[in-house]
């Protein structure tokens, strides 16, 4: 009766094994996915498309999450995720590339997009100004970090806000700037 079940027990694992795809399958998915979404020739987002190659992303990192391959896979979910407008899902993605990823070249990237979507996909500007500050904190070196604090100090403002301040600074430098020059072309007196 053991050996039965001992034989049962072992086709019920070699098959469970077989269900799942090969690495290779996945990353050939991947590519045709990638291809038929990004290719030069698509005019239009397909999000059932997308969606797949999420899954298909999603899989392989959970498969493979020490694979060489894994970071850039889930830095791209990150991306379609935050380009197709879903908040949650981007952040989910971005805060498993820093977890998973930390000294990874992307991570700080992605500390940056977090706050973005806070700001821009989610309108959760306290969210966005902690994020903000964290990454200037964490990464002050960064490519970024002029970008954060730039946004740190537009946050909440609206456009039209900012084209009136805009507006106010330069009227400021021309008033400044003819202020120079009037002093400079004065006669001196002797």
């Amino acid at each position: 009766m053991n050996k039965h079940i001992l034989f049962v027990l072992m086709v019920s694992i070699g098959l469970m094994a077989g269900c799942k795809p090969s690495k290779e399958k996945i990353i050939s998915r991947i590519d045709n996915l990638e291809k038929s979404i990004f290719s030069p020739e698509v005019v239009s987002f397909n999000k059932e498309k997308a969606d797949s190659l999420l899954t298909f992303y999603g899989d392989f990192v959970k498969n493979y999450p020490n694979d060489s391959l894994s970071p850039g896979y889930v830095f791209k979910a990150a991306n379609i995720a935050m380009n197709s407008g879903d908040g949650p899902k981007s952040l989910k993605f971005f805060d498993q590339y820093i977890q998973n990823y930390p000294g990874a070249p992307k991570a700080p990237m992605c500390m940056f997009f977090k706050a973005f979507i806070y700001e821009n996909l989610m309108q959760d500007l306290d969210r966005a100004r902690e994020t903000y500050i964290l990454f200037i904190e964490k990464y002050p070196s960064s490519d970024f970090t002029n970008d954060a604090k730039l946004a740190l100090m537009n946050l909440g403002k609206t456009p039209d806000m900012l084209v009136k301040e805009f507006e106010e600074k330069r009227k400021a430098d021309s008033l400044r700037i003819a202020d120079s020059s009037a002093k400079i072309k004065k006669p001196r007196k002797r």
